[in-house]
């Protein structure tokens, strides 16, 4: 007679095949990641990037800021008023114009944050005792990077008479300084953000829209459809552009008439120059999200370059922290952002008035790169399809 002994099946630690599925999960997503670089990148640069930028780019209380002085007389205590303004470490001349009328050129077309003008016979009214002015104008448009200035303006009446034994010592100070901040006098926050406002918006809605177009397309399978279409990868590109041009330019419609409304920002310069470099900087934007799109796989990666293109455009370009404080190398890299040279055109448009002859560096900045990115994303596209 056969026996059949039943094997008793092992008993199984309670909860074991959960541990064991959350950790095949949790290889499979490092395996992921590992693979993603775009996500690894991100997880790495973001932090690093902010630890530089707020380390050693951003300052708050900027220093050496371009000052243009107009001397209408060479004498010693002019000299003397010129190495006082620089060792208060604030003010850096950079300029040395010989009229008023170049004086203002250079503080309207924003080469100088401060100009400073010592009138003639200025020495001999302060022998006299007469307290003569020197007359400071600051640029508005920024309080925060003028404010730490002017405030230091007091030091340089004492400074500047130190070493000068011609001036009999008193009591009152020998001269006076008459301070004016131009183009906002008030220093109201609202006219120095809302413009900036326009560019930030625009930045990062222009990004995302177009950073997702092709990978959208991609994903949803639409694309070999419209590949096998007679149509050339730039007539693809200005095709999904145009529209978000027109998106752009409602969206930065509708935050100037909001500040102009609602904060009273005015807008003393021409109105169609406002509009024509506002579309040349939503096309600048289109452009280098469209070269996203061309180089991400997915729209999770298309998105993570946007943010990653977004960070420094925020950080760098004058919006949060004063510009003309930052150290050279920082602005270098402000320089070939497109919200650097928009913050300018918007805020001297707006505040200032500014000309075109006056914008046309930034003017031709903007330009510049929306042919290098047009160009980067036409190649990118046609590798693809190869």
């Amino acid at each position: 007679m056969t026996h059949v002994i039943a094997e008793t099946p092992q008993r199984r630690l309670p909860g074991g095949g959960f541990w064991r599925k959350s950790w095949a999960v949790l290889i499979k997503e490092f395996i992921q990641l590992r693979r993603d670089r775009v996500s690894f990148a991100m997880i790495i640069m973001i932090p690093l990037l902010q630890l530089m930028l707020f380390g050693y780019a951003i300052n708050t209380t900027p220093h050496d800021l371009p000052t243009a002085v107009l001397l209408q007389e060479h004498s010693d205590l002019a000299r003397s008023i010129l190495a006082a303004l620089e060792n208060t470490k604030y003010f850096k001349v950079t300029r040395l114009p010989r009229t008023e009328a170049e004086l203002d050129q250079l503080l309207q077309a924003g080469k100088v944050l401060f100009a400073i003008e010592i009138p003639a016979n200025f020495e001999r009214a302060v022998r006299r005792g007469d307290k003569p002015a020197m007359l400071v104008t600051a640029d508005g448009t920024d309080p925060v990077a003028s404010g730490s200035a002017l405030s230091a303006l007091g030091e340089v009446v004492q400074t500047a008479l130190t070493h000068d034994r011609a001036v009999p010592a008193g009591g009152e100070p020998a001269f006076e300084i008459r301070a004016h901040p131009r183009y906002n006098p008030a220093g109201e926050s609202q006219l120095n953000i809302v413009p900036g406002l326009v560019g930030t918006i625009l930045t990062m809605t222009m990004l995302i829209f177009t950073a997702l177009s092709v990978t959208r397309e991609i994903e949803r399978g639409t694309m070999e459809t419209l590949l096998s279409m007679p149509i050339k990868p730039v007539e693809i590109m200005i095709g999904k552009i145009i529209p978000y041009i027109i998106v752009g330019f409602v969206q930065a419609a509708l935050i100037i008439g909001i500040g102009i409304f609602l904060f009273g920002v005015p807008i003393i310069g021409s109105l169609l120059m406002l509009a024509v470099l506002s579309t040349l900087f939503i096309a600048t934007n289109l452009s280098i999200g469209y070269t996203f799109s061309t180089v991400a796989q997915n729209q999770l990666q298309a998105m993570q370059m946007s943010i990653m293109f977004f960070l420094p455009n925020i950080l760098l370009s004058g919006f949060l922290f004063p510009f003309a404080g930052m150290p050279v190398w920082a602005q270098w890299v402000g320089e070939t952002l497109p919200l650097t040279h928009y913050l300018r055109i918007v805020r001297s448009i707006m505040l200032k008035g500014s000309t075109l002859a006056d914008l046309r560096f930034d003017s031709a900045a903007l330009f510049g790169l929306m042919l290098f990115a047009m160009v980067v994303a036409v190649m990118r596209f046609r590798r693809t399809l190869d």
